[in-house]
């Protein structure tokens, strides 16, 4: 056994750990909250089996196997899960959705952004792409996000798995052409270079301003010709500015008015949508957007409207007064 030090030194130092582990384990599991429950699973096994770590890897590498095993425990049932998008194909938007699909494990945002992270992970923790990993065997999205998100080396990335070098880059390589394909498919063709902080701020902002006074020639401008519009716990998804613009003036319109008040979700612009009260007296929660984007347009729409449980992760206010208005930037104040 390593000298790992007091116990109060070693329970510090795998703390230390919590922050990147949860952002692996919600790539792993698609889940904020599962990543959490993961991660305390994993410090806790940690702990308890501090005495068996013999110091042949890092501190670091020891506990992220130990989270990977936890991960992979979870997806031992074999479901996984997806956006709307993976479901069906896209429909019209003039129709409503059908009820609810209550039972579908849905892909999850993830509140904040850390922009250190951020810079060095590019768009790793984007909505998309943590959807996009969800389609991986565990194995390998664990291995693709080792090395090619937080600079595993093949070694230890072997190591972790207890399998051979050969194998671990074998199964990166299985892994990073699902994605490339996927990414091809759903871009229908090259992907648009990828928008920087500051174009997507101002996009974010613009974007509010629109929706909160329901400017529909706006919006269409802003959106990309092939962007999407998905709407969970409900499997309707649309494609295309044609397809938005008729759902957001036909079964959405009671949306207009809608005050937005700014957060971020997976490191991008994101609002916490609050419809009119049908008294006329204050807004209520009514979405969770998470914008994504591709170029110099909004490329993506994801609308969550399990408002109980997100606005409060997210620090969003469970209501606004009716004395709210718009801000500078299109947003109501909290």
């Amino acid at each position: 056994m390593a000298d790992t030090g007091a116990p109060g030194a070693v329970a510090e130092e795998l703390e230390e750990y919590r922050g990147e582990l949860t952002g692996y384990c919600y790539r792993m599991l698609g889940s904020y909250a599962e990543a959490e429950d993961a991660v305390q699973e994993a410090l806790v096994r940690a702990w308890r089996s501090i005495d068996r770590f013999e110091g042949r890897s890092t501190l670091r590498s020891w506990v992220y196997r130990i989270a990977t095993n936890v991960c992979l425990d979870a997806l031992a049932t074999g479901k996984r899960r997806a956006l709307p998008i993976d479901l069906s194909g896209p429909s019209e938007g003039g129709t409503p959705p059908a009820p609810p699909q209550d039972s579908v494990l849905w892909v999850e945002p993830c509140p904040g952004g850390d922009p250190e992270v951020a810079a060095t992970t590019g768009e790793s923790v984007r909505l998309a792409f943590v959807a996009a990993l969800q389609h991986l065997p565990p194995r390998q999205r664990a291995t693709l996000i080792l090395r090619d998100v937080l600079g595993f080396s093949a070694r230890e990335v072997a190591d972790l798995h207890g399998s051979t070098v050969a194998s671990a880059n074998s199964a990166l390589q299985r892994a990073r052409a699902t994605l490339a394909d996927r990414r091809h498919h759903a871009t229908d063709g090259p992907a648009a270079r990828p928008s920087d902080d500051s174009v997507r701020g101002v996009l974010a902002e613009r974007y509010a301003t629109a929706f909160s006074r329901y400017d529909m020639e706006e919006l269409n401008m802003l959106l990309h010709v092939d962007a999407t519009l998905c709407l969970p716990p409900y499997a309707k998804w649309m494609r295309g500015v044609p397809a938005i613009h008729a759902w957001l003036t036909g079964p959405a319109v009671d949306c207009r008015g809608s005050r937005l008040v700014p957060t971020v979700a997976n490191g991008s612009p994101a609002f916490g949508q609050y419809r009119p009260c049908p008294d006329g007296v204050g807004y209520a929660p009514w979405a969770l957007q998470v914008l994504e984007f591709r170029g110099d347009r909004i490329s993506g729409i994801t609308a969550y409207r399990d408002t109980d449980r997100l606005f409060p992760l997210f620090g969003l206010p469970d209501r606004l007064g009716e004395d709210a208005r718009l801000g500078a930037h299109g947003e109501a104040p909290a």
